[in-house]
């Protein structure tokens, strides 16, 4: 588990925007996520749509304590996750931070 996932949003501070060094440094630390038109974003796969609406589910836990939430898309057997942080209009540590929860929560979902 990378040591990202035991970080938390500061609650009602805004986010700093990342320049492009610190944004690659982070990657490295969620190898499975990437950006994308100023998003950084992932694609969970799943067996069937419980399992995706589980996830969806704990997923909107981790935005709730976090007070950090991303765009969701739902398919039956996928969830594409798309965070940036809206307040700095870039990526900031927010995203990567909650990321990081969601590759948490994803790994131990067996």
């Amino acid at each position: 588990m990378t040591s990202l996932a035991l970080e938390r949003c500061a609650k009602g501070q805004r986010g700093i925007r990342l320049d492009d060094a610190e944004i690659a440094a982070l990657l490295h630390q969620i190898p499975e996520w990437a950006t994308e038109n100023g998003l950084l974003i992932r694609t969970y796969l799943f067996g069937d749509h419980y399992q995706t609406l589980a996830f969806v589910n704990a997923a909107a836990w981790v935005s709730h304590t976090e007070d950090h939430h991303p765009e969701l898309h739902i398919g039956y057997n996928r969830c594409r996750v798309e965070y940036s942080t809206h307040d700095c209009n870039g990526l900031s540590r927010k995203d990567f931070i909650c990321a990081a929860k969601l590759e948490k929560l994803y790994g131990e979902r067996n």
